[in-house]
């Protein structure tokens, strides 16, 4: 499968932003199929942000976002989105859409086996 991901930019602190990341190249049929965002500041590890079943659009949340961020999906547009709001300065990194099969619940990025290429959210205090 192949992601491509967008909307990132420049916003100050409470502000908002929508990211998208649409997808080609497969079907999603399987129960176990999530697409997910993860996120990775300057000389950190990439964490997990958010995700969401693809059949059932069960969610997940980190603690960090949660109340903040909403993940969804358009299953005829194969586009999964991250609605971002009250965005603080440690919302700050580049922005990663996965895709993935896990039997449990996927907040790894060993857990998603496609990419996309990363969108840059930068907030302002």
């Amino acid at each position: 499968v192949q992601l491509q991901a967008s909307g990132g930019g420049s916003v100050q602190a409470g502000g908002s932003l929508r990211l998208s990341c649409a997808a080609s190249g497969r079907t999603f049929s399987s129960y176990y199929y999530y697409m997910g965002w993860f996120r990775q500041a300057p000389g950190k590890d990439r964490e997990f942000v958010a995700a969401i079943r693809w059949k059932g659009e069960n969610t997940y949340y980190a603690d960090s976002v949660k109340g903040r961020f909403t993940i969804s999906r358009d299953s005829a547009k194969n586009t999964v989105y991250l609605q971002m709001y009250s965005l603080k300065p440690e919302d700050t990194a580049v922005y990663y859409c996965a895709a993935g099969s896990s039997v449990e619940i996927p907040t790894a990025p060993r857990d998603f086996g496609s990419w996309g290429q990363g969108t840059l959210v930068t907030v302002s205090s």
